[in-house]
């Protein structure tokens, strides 16, 4: 059985691989210098890392990935300067979300 965990880690591996690489060419869309570093660090990492033979540490590094996938795509939102003391943010659409009303006492039917 343990033969079988080992056989799916490239395999995982690449996936958060070309997932991390979507997620960077989403986030930083038009802007070529975020896109270039976020490419090379990425790369840098996979590479710094593809002699590990451990499985605990190979397990580690991908929840470390997948951590920082999660948080590129639901905490970065472009921003451009637009003047001297303005910037235009420029979120992504996925990160928007429908704006609930605050209610200073629920009713019934909005407690449960």
């Amino acid at each position: 059985m343990l033969w079988k965990a080992c056989l799916s880690i490239p395999w995982r591996v690449l996936k958060l691989f070309k997932l991390l690489h979507r997620t960077r060419q989403e986030v930083f869309k038009n802007d070529t210098r975020a896109l270039e570093a976020a490419r090379q660090k990425i790369n840098e990492e996979f590479r710094n890392n593809q002699d590990e033979t451990s499985e605990e540490k190979i397990k580690e590094l991908l929840k470390i990935a997948s951590d920082v996938e999660v948080i590129l795509r639901t905490s970065v939102i472009q921003a451009v300067h637009t003047d001297s003391d303005k910037i235009l943010l420029i979120p992504r659409k996925d990160l928007l979300q429908d704006n609930v009303p605050y209610i200073d006492k629920p009713t019934k039917a909005q407690e449960s």
